[in-house]
């Protein structure tokens, strides 16, 4: 097999800065692409960039709110200015406010949309013409398996990733006529810090190593083939 199959490919990975966003980063530069990633912890950031240029990686990272329509823009405007266009699109950036629904704050509501759902809109809107112009291109919306089921506490999360279930099945009808294919990664319990897993056994939880190793599969299938959705569950229960 091509050991580099994205060789000359961008790729732009949202929330890239650490855990799951961080191993697709390093996944897709793996496999030959030239990769932007964005954050907007300027810290965290400033490490993933270095951590993957002395891995001997050729990365752009740019710190960015996605959930600003400005500030989607003109991350997609930036990344196909210095690498060129956006082959492969990961929104991978999200947020989690946990709680009973009745408990939480509006400002919790629109921190959790604004970024899980509102993001990934401006962002497919920001990057697509590209694709659309070429003919070609992959969007990876990295979702969850709270888009698909639910637990107390996660009205406000599960919430947004149901929409961007909605959202991802949507664009991909939307775009697949002009050769791109939407997809989407629903992972379960992830063992990163993005959220309390009070009780669960780190060693059986899934890596982030586990969902970037399902988008690198996306990204090359044959190209009569449309995989719209991943749904990725540890083999023992943590």
């Amino acid at each position: 097999m091509d050991a580099s199959p994205l060789q000359g490919q961008v790729a732009l990975v949202t929330g890239g800065s650490r855990g799951i966003g961080l191993a697709i980063a390093r996944r897709l530069a793996e496999m030959g692409a030239r990769v932007a990633i964005c954050g907007r912890n300027q810290v965290a950031l400033k490490e993933a960039s270095q951590a993957l240029e002395q891995a001997g990686y050729e990365v752009l990272a740019i710190t960015a709110d996605i959930s600003s329509a400005a500030a989607a823009q003109a991350l997609a405007m930036r990344t196909q200015q210095s690498l060129g266009d956006i082959a492969i699109l990961v929104n991978n950036a999200g947020v989690g406010v946990f709680g009973p629904a009745h408990e939480l704050s509006e400002e919790d509501w629109d921190r959790v949309m604004d970024t899980n759902l509102k993001g990934v809109f401006l962002m497919t809107r920001a990057v697509a013409p590209q694709m659309i112009r070429r003919g070609t291109g992959h969007i990876v919306n990295i979702s969850s398996l709270a888009g698909k089921n639910t637990f107390a506490g996660g009205g406000v999360y599960c919430a947004s990733k149901w929409g961007l279930m909605g959202l991802t099945a949507c664009m991909g009808e939307d775009l697949r006529g002009h050769g791109i294919r939407v997809s989407a990664v629903c992972p379960g319990s992830v063992e990163t810090e993005f959220a309390p897993h009070v009780g669960k056994d780190p060693a059986r939880m899934l890596q982030p190593s586990d969902v970037a190793h399902a988008v690198a599969m996306l990204v090359t299938q044959a190209p009569q083939s449309f995989i719209s959705e991943v749904q990725m569950r540890p083999t023992r229960k943590p």
